[in-house]
C-alpha cells in the first residue's frame, strides 16, 4: 500500500502545517529494524566522546498517515543529544493483514524500534539507560504506551534485539491521546470521536474521512474490545515508578464540556496528570495558561531530563 506523506508538522505548542520544511540530514538513513517497508528509523549522531543521551520521535497521523522527517534534530544535536525519529506500520497495514486490533502494529512496532536502537548502543555510542520518547497526538499516544507499559524485554529470548529494554528515561508528548477508552474519552470530553479505528473500528480504512465516525459504535461495542483497550490504552498502564511526563496542549481544559478539537483537548492531560499524582510519577502539564510551568517546550523538557545529573 502506499504510504501517505505528513503534512502534519508538530511543534511546540498545538499543530501547524509547514510547507517547505528544513530538515537536517541523518547520520544514518533508512535503516531497517524489521522487514516490513514501513519498519525503518533515521538516526542523527551528536558528536561526543562518551554515551549520548538519545531523543526517539515517533511521529503523529493518527496511526493511518505521517512520516518520519522531523525539522528539529539539529537543537538536540547541539545539546549533546542523539536523535532516532522512525516509522511504522499504519492501521491500515494491519487491517490489511488481518491484525487483531489494528493498532498493535504501530505499538509494538514502537518497542521494537526502541529495542533495536538500544541494541545499536555500542555502535551508536547511545547511552542505553538516557532514552526520551516523543510524539504528537498518535505518536504521543504510542510515547506513553511505552512509558507506562511494563518492559517487553523478553530475557530469554534467542532474537538480541527482543532481550533488550523498553523502557524509557522520559517522556515529552504533544497534543496526547492519553486513554483509548471510549467511555473515559466520553465522559472527559462528551463529544469526543477518537480512538475506534486503533480498534478496527473503521469500515473503509482507505477513507481517512471515515476514521472518526465510528465512536458510536466504538462506545456500544466498548466491553467486547475491553480486554484490548486494557492492553493498548496508556492509561491504563500508568503504576508508581514510572519516568517522568510531559504533557503540552494548545488550547486550556475544559473537562466535562464539548471541545473544537476533542481529539487533542487538553482533558485527556488533565486527567493523565491527576492519575500521576496520586501515584506520585513526576507529571508538568503545558497549556495555554497553565500553573506552573516550569518547562515552556517539549525540548526544553527532553534537554533537562536527558542531561541533568540526577537520575530523573
Amino acid at each position: 500500500m502506499k504510504r501517505t506523506l505528513a503534512l502534519l508538522f508538530v511543534f511546540s505548542v498545538g499543530f501547524a502545517f509547514a510547507a517547505d520544511p528544513v530538515y537536517s540530514k541523518p547520520t544514518l538513513e533508512g535503516v531497517a529494524y524489521g522487514t516490513h517497508p514501513a519498519q525503518v528509523l533515521d538516526f542523527y549522531k551528536a558528536k561526543s566522546d562518551k554515551p549520548t543521551p538519545l531523543a526517539f520521535f515517533i511521529h503523529g497521523g493518527g496511526w493511518v498517515a505521517g512520516d518520519r522527517r522531523i525539522t528539529d534534530a539539529d537543537k538536540y544535536l547541539a545539546k549533546g543529544i542523539s536523535v532516532v525519529s522512525i516509522e511504522y506500520r499504519f492501521i491500515a497495514d494491519a487491517i490489511d493483514a488481518g491484525i487483531k486490533p489494528p493498532v498493535k502494529w504501530p505499538l509494538n512496532d514502537a518497542a521494537r524500534a526502541l529495542q533495536f536502537v538500544r541494541s545499536k548502543a555500542s555502535e551508536w555510542n547511545i547511552d542505553k539507560a538516557r532514552i526520551g520518547a516523543s510524539g504528537g497526538s498518535a505518536g504521543a499516544c504510542s510515547s506513553l504506551w511505552l512509558a507506562f507499559h511494563n518492559d517487553l524485554a523478553e530475557p530469554q529470548s534467542t532474537d538480541p534485539i527482543a532481550r533488550e529494554s523498553t523502557r524509557l528515561w522520559c517522556a515529552a508528548v504533544n497534543g496526547a491521546q492519553t486513554t483509548l477508552d471510549p467511555k473515559q474519552m466520553k465522559e472527559w470530553t462528551p463529544n469526543s470521536r477518537y480512538g475506534g479505528h486503533a480498534f478496527g473500528f473503521y469500515p473503509d480504512h482507505k477513507d481517512r474521512k471515515t476514521r472518526d465516525t465510528q465512536f458510536p459504535q466504538f462506545l456500544a461495542a466498548r466491553e467486547s474490545v475491553l480486554p484490548w483497550i486494557k492492553e493498548y490504552s496508556p492509561f491504563e498502564h500508568a503504576s508508581a515508578g514510572d519516568p517522568p511526563i510531559y504533557m503540552i496542549y494548545g488550547g486550556p481544559p475544559a473537562m466535562g464540556k464539548e471541545e473544537k478539537d476533542p481529539t487533542h483537548s487538553a482533558n485527556f492531560g488533565v486527567k493523565l496528570k491527576e492519575k500521576l499524582d496520586e501515584l506520585k510519577v513526576e507529571c508538568e502539564l503545558v497549556y495555554p495558561g497553565a500553573p506552573d510551568v516550569k518547562h515552556r517546550t517539549m525540548h526544553e523538557f527532553l534537554v533537562d531530563k536527558l542531561t541533568s545529573e540526577n537520575k530523573k
